[in-house]
């Protein structure tokens, strides 16, 4: 990995004269109070490097007749320089050849010259540049894209599901009605048939009331006519065996009641609302359950598509032990991205861009006074076990910072003597990262 070997800064914003030679592996902190050009290091490092789409709007220091001037070495042999009326870049590899930004492109990666713009980035960026730089992010996004689908569609399954429930519970029963609605035709055949039977029943009694009035009628002749007694007898027998038999008929008859049927008639409507009803409930009820068998089947596609999308990032060339992605967004160690401490953020961020150019072996922090001394060496320590090179700017002059920064100059440094020509720096002390 290339890193920054040594830096010469002169008359570059609030910097007047700097030499600096940042520590290889770990944290480089460069301190001071506010305005006195700390983060015009940054900005210097980052207009050398990363060319002229970072050059300062005001590049020139306030106040100097002297141009700017950049000089940088980095660990792979390139001399970086700055210099001249117009700040033209010349980039000399430890051949001899001359280069330029492209050459500085093939392997400074924009952000780690520029961490922020990463960190502020939203979580759905932060996100995509990461699965970018793995190559699953095309995969994960049609598995993101299907399970959304999927849960859509259960969604609205388990919306009618509740309603078809709903629906059910609050549908009346009665238990009394039957399975069927009533036909009003029907009941009245019923009804027909019975008045006939009945019509019929009565046929058979007035016959035997005529019979008993010819067998009544014929004793009174039998007892008038002596003479014709032998004739009558036998007719009265045959009359008195018919009798019984008649008799015996009328006796066994038992008259049906159309009273249900009439109030079946009657009442068919509130019959019938009561049997819809209850085929209502029961309709639902079906509907409810088939609609739970169907959003069932689907939790367990969705369940299916997650576990594709963790053995997906699961398998992949992640930049850092515990780093994932869910729901779209960074997640290290089982944090999102607003719960990681500002270590870990520094970690995740540091990871991923190193990951896009891995070639890159440094990065630039601005303004890291927010974080404790706690954090700031987590950081470096895992700075040095990555074998990552960070400078940072911190509002301080405490012992964290290896590079104290007053009044555009290095402490120490203050006597420096500007060589007369432009873009020369005097050959005075360079400080070296930790010895504050």
């Amino acid at each position: 990995m290339i890193k920054i070997n040594k830096l010469e800064i002169e008359n570059v914003k609030r910097v007047k004269a700097v030499k600096i030679e940042p520590t290889s592996a770990g944290l480089t902190i460069v301190g001071g109070n506010n305005n006195q050009g700390k983060t015009s290091v940054l900005d210097a490092i980052a207009w050398g490097l990363g060319g002229n789409k970072y050059r300062p709007s005001q590049a020139e220091r306030e106040g100097s007749v002297v141009p700017p001037y950049l000089h940088i070495v980095l660990s792979n042999g390139l001399v970086v320089e700055r210099k001249g009326k117009n700040s033209d870049l010349k980039v000399i590899d430890p051949n001899g050849q001359k280069g330029g930004q492209q050459l500085l492109d093939s392997f400074v990666e924009e952000l780690a010259i520029d961490l922020p713009k990463f960190m502020n980035a939203t979580s759905k960026e932060k996100a995509n540049i990461l699965l970018r730089i793995i190559g699953v992010g095309n995969q994960l996004h049609e598995l993101e894209v299907k399970e959304l689908e999927i849960y859509n569609r259960r969604h609205a399954i388990g919306q009618i599901a509740d309603q078809k429930s709903k629906f059910a519970k609050e549908q009346p029963y009665f238990p009394d009605a039957p399975k069927e609605p009533i036909s009003a035709s029907e009941l009245i055949r019923q009804q027909q048939e019975i008045l006939a039977r009945n019509g019929e029943n009565q046929r058979k009694r007035q016959r035997a009331q005529q019979i008993q009035q010819e067998f009544e009628v014929q004793g009174r002749e039998v007892n008038r006519l002596t003479a014709m007694l032998n004739a009558a007898q036998s007719k009265y027998t045959e009359l008195q065996q018919d009798l019984a038999i008649a008799q015996k008929d009328a006796i066994d008859l038992l008259d049906e009641s159309t009273t249900e049927l009439e109030a079946n008639i009657q009442q068919i409507d509130e019959i019938n609302r009561k049997v819809r009803a209850n085929l209502d409930k029961d309709k639902a009820e079906t509907d409810a359950s088939e609609y739970r068998v169907e959003y069932d089947k689907l939790s367990g596609d969705i369940n299916a598509v997650r576990q594709q999308k963790t053995e997906l990032l699961t398998t992949a060339n992640l930049p850092l032990p515990g780093l994932s992605v869910a729901d779209g967004e960074l997640v290290y160690n089982g944090q999102h991205w607003d719960n990681m401490s500002g270590s870990d953020q520094l970690k995740v961020s540091t990871a991923i861009v190193r990951k896009l150019k891995p070639d890159c072996g440094f990065i630039l922090l601005d303004k890291l006074e927010q974080m404790d001394l706690k954090s700031l060496n987590e950081f470096g320590q895992w700075l040095e076990q990555e074998g990552l090179q960070a400078i940072a700017t911190r509002v301080s002059t405490g012992e964290e910072c290896s590079i104290l920064i007053q009044d555009g100059y290095v402490v120490g440094q203050e006597e420096i003597e500007f060589q007369q020509k432009p873009g020369e720096i005097d050959a005075g002390p360079t400080w070296k990262a930790g010895e504050f």
